[in-house]
């Protein structure tokens, strides 16, 4: 049996070998660099490189504003094929360069043979330390990238859903001048629904602003700024007159009790974002929250979100899946789940200039998944 699913494999790559002629420019000068593992055996092998990304516009949040996002960029190989993975690492998540250097040089999946062992590579991966889920997400994601290509299928035929039932996905409007945020939304005319960045004092002034523009869904994300719950509940009865249909992580997570007053009164989902993590999360924010939104980066890759999608949807919560200012790999990688999803805020390769990969495709404002195998990404 051994020999026969081994021939598989050998037999399954050739069409994911085909895909993948040329050397990647982005890892090419790494062969002989610390951060490159060789093995020599046959094993799985790994290798990383730090990416900073480019955002085509200063992205401001109720609490700080960058012009860039440091990113991990990783490369799993196996008999000559290759999958490919990413750590978004916005600063607010606490990891960094050096975090994600010092973390993935402790992993050694030289000791797997078999890339299909994904549940005991991944729980041996996330074991290794606390923390570090960006980290553990582009070893997550790259594994998964291996096996599809391995298997010649993409992740979302893999777990059989329907890519006719994608949603569309928002397009990030981040906190800024009336003038500035018109200039943002001419340019989104494809997207059917826009996330708004709330949470400062001129909350009003940014729906209005946009409004002035278009009159397409919009949804919004607080990122904890609002703290009084009054506040909270007559804000989100003045955004529905505004056509506003969800309100992402309007308090502060640590307000658990107002939150979940809020939920309970607001006319208006309410999602959690930074009050939700990882699975055991999922359990604490039902009854407070409306919905959860899982990003990889949060929860430590595919293996995890599929699983946190799975009992969101037995407690009868609404889902969104979500991402970071990613390349193509991480945000495609997410995309694989959407089709069971309730939306989508899969904008975060369109936010940057320099995007090393293509793969997941927003067509008329929806998420348009590609079919070839993996998380179906190729570099450019």
């Amino acid at each position: 049996m051994k020999q026969t699913r081994r021939n598989f494999i050998r037999t399954g790559s050739l069409t994911a070998i085909a895909g993948l002629s040329g050397i990647n420019t982005i890892f090419g000068a790494m062969n002989n660099s610390a951060s490159t593992r060789k093995f020599k055996n046959k094993g799985l092998s790994l290798r990383f490189k730090p990416y900073d990304l480019q955002l085509k516009h200063t992205f401001t949040l109720a609490g700080s504003s960058r012009t860039t996002t440091p990113v991990m960029l990783t490369e799993i190989m196996y008999e000559g094929i290759t999958g490919y993975g990413e750590a978004s690492m916005p600063p607010y998540l606490g990891e960094s360069h050096e975090t994600a250097t010092r973390f993935l040089s402790s992993v050694n999946l030289e000791q797997f043979n078999d890339p299909f062992q994904l549940e005991t590579i991944l729980s041996y991966v996330d074991n290794l330390a606390p923390g570090n889920c960006a980290a553990k997400a582009s070893v997550d994601i790259a594994l998964h990238d291996l096996v599809g290509k391995i298997m010649g299928q993409p992740w979302y035929k893999i777990w059989g859903y329907d890519p006719a039932q994608t949603p569309n996905t928002s397009f990030t409007i981040g906190i800024d001048t009336a003038e500035v945020v018109k200039q943002k939304v001419r340019e989104a005319p494809q997207f059917k629904i826009l996330k708004v960045k709330l949470g400062r004092e001129n909350d009003k002034e940014m729906i209005e602003a946009i409004r002035s523009e278009t009159n397409v869904p919009l949804c919004v994300d607080v990122n904890q700024g609002w703290t009084d719950r009054q506040m909270a509940l007559d804000m989100i009865y003045w955004l529905k007159e505004k056509g506003i249909v969800f309100v992402e992580q309007p308090m502060p997570k640590t307000a658990i009790d107002d939150m979940a007053w809020l939920t309970q009164h607001s006319p208006l989902p309410t999602i959690a974002d930074e009050a939700l993590q990882r699975l055991p999360d999922v359990k604490k924010v039902h009854g407070v929250y409306s919905g959860i939104n899982i990003k990889l980066m949060k929860c430590t890759g595919m293996r995890e979100a599929h699983k946190m999608l799975t009992l969101a949807r037995a407690l009868d919560m609404k889902v969104m899946i979500g991402c970071m200012t990613e390349t193509s790999c991480a945000v495609s990688a997410a995309a694989q789940l959407s089709p069971m999803v309730d939306w989508a805020d899969l904008d975060g390769s369109l936010l940057i200039s320099n995007d090393p990969y293509k793969g997941m495709e927003v067509i008329d404002g929806k998420v348009t998944l590609i079919d070839k195998p993996g998380i179906g990404i190729r570099t450019i």
